[in-house]
Order: C-alpha cells, then structure tokens, then sequence
C-alpha cells in the first residue's frame, strides 16, 4: 500500500532493499512492502533501493514526508549487517535527515538475528524434502 494518498500520518515505514537492475526483483521487493502494509494494517509503507530500483531511500522519505509524517522508520531488507547498512545507509540517512529536520529517522536491524529467518530456513529444507528433485528451473 503506497502513502501517496494518505495525510495527516504520525508514522511511515520504508522497507529499504539493495535493488537490482532486474525490475521482477525489486517488484518483489515491493511486494513484500505492500503484503506487510496488509498485515500490519500500516497505512504508510514505502519500498526503497539503494541502487537499481525507484525509488531511492530519499525519494520513499520524501512521498511519506508529503503525508505530514513526524517519523520514518527504516527497515533494512537486508540478510546481515554488512558493507551497504554500517557504511552507506547512515550516509543517507543523515542526508535526509539534514534535508527533513521535522522528520525522526530510525533505522532498525537488519533481518540476520530475527527468529523468523530461522523459520524461514526450515520450512524450505522442509519443502526440499517433499520435492527431492524438482527445482524451480526445471
């Protein structure tokens, strides 16, 4: 679910990704944005690239801050604290920060630690065993 038509909003989240210049994978991306609107019933998400996909994470700032919003909080869809989250998205943040004042910007963990990757891991080792020889390529 975009913000693009909401107002008067206290708190938007940005489900920010790596991108790629494969767009199916950053629909993907936005996929799993909108599916978690849903389910949270959150009516201010917006996805976010950091390279390869629209919009940037300054551009998903900017249409939530269109909404009135007083804070943006940051999810990393990004397995592990690498390179990209302790280098370049505090970069980006203190950019926007400077460019929206009135904005509290909070940056959340990354996915790695979280008891649903877990899950995650087992249910695919789960459903190899059903299939164990199917892929899908074939």
């Amino acid at each position: 679910m975009s913000a693009g038509s909401r107002t008067h909003l206290s708190v938007g989240y940005v489900v920010f990704a790596h991108g790629s210049s494969i767009e199916s994978a950053n629909d993907a991306v936005r996929a799993v944005a909108a599916e978690m609107a849903r389910r949270g019933e959150y009516e201010a998400v917006e996805a976010a690239f950091l390279e390869g996909g629209k919009p940037d994470l300054a551009g998903a700032v900017e249409i939530l801050a269109g909404c009135g919003l007083s804070r943006v909080v940051v999810i990393p869809y990004f397995l592990t604290l690498g390179l990209h989250l302790q280098r370049d998205l505090p970069h980006l943040v203190e950019q926007i920060r400077a460019v929206h004042p009135e904005i509290e910007i909070e940056v959340t963990a990354p996915l790695d630690g979280h008891p649903a990757m877990v899950d995650a891991l087992v249910a695919r080792a789960r459903e190899s065993r059903k299939e164990p020889h199917a892929s899908k390529t074939d």
